[in-house]
């Protein structure tokens, strides 16, 4: 089965037997919600759609997007990611994974963001 590894260069932190995640975060200056939804492929993450709340510094709305319920929707055509890296530092704020509706901060699976480690990835991968 083909699930959803959280690391940094290959070593494994944590494996979730996921089909799909949600991953989502607050703007760090704008403090403005962001969510993206993937589906887990054996070629990697591939980007549905996309959800925005605002737009401010360096969060320009994409053309096409459509405001619905309060955000805009949009999505963006990208070939599989394999990883997708994410900045992780104490100032910025932790990244969430919602998996079957419900959003749990990373530091669930790989403990608070560090100075010290200020990335990780996220990769298909067999479980």
């Amino acid at each position: 089965m083909i699930g959803l590894c959280l690391g940094l260069a290959g070593a494994v932190w944590a494996q979730l037997p996921v089909p799909a995640f949600t991953l989502a975060w607050s703007h760090t200056i704008e403090k403005i919600r962001w969510e993206e939804d993937y589906r887990v492929t054996a070629e990697g993450l591939l980007l549905g759609e996309a959800r925005v709340r605002g737009s401010g510094a360096g969060m320009e709305i994409p053309d096409g997007a459509v405001l619905h319920d309060g955000s805009w929707h949009y999505r963006r055509q990208l070939p599989p990611l394999q990883p997708l890296r994410l900045g992780r530092t104490p100032e910025a704020g932790d990244y969430q994974l919602c998996l079957d509706g419900a959003c749990h901060a990373l530091a669930e699976w790989l403990g608070p963001p560090r100075a010290e480690r200020p990335a990780v990835e996220l990769w298909s991968c067999v479980q």
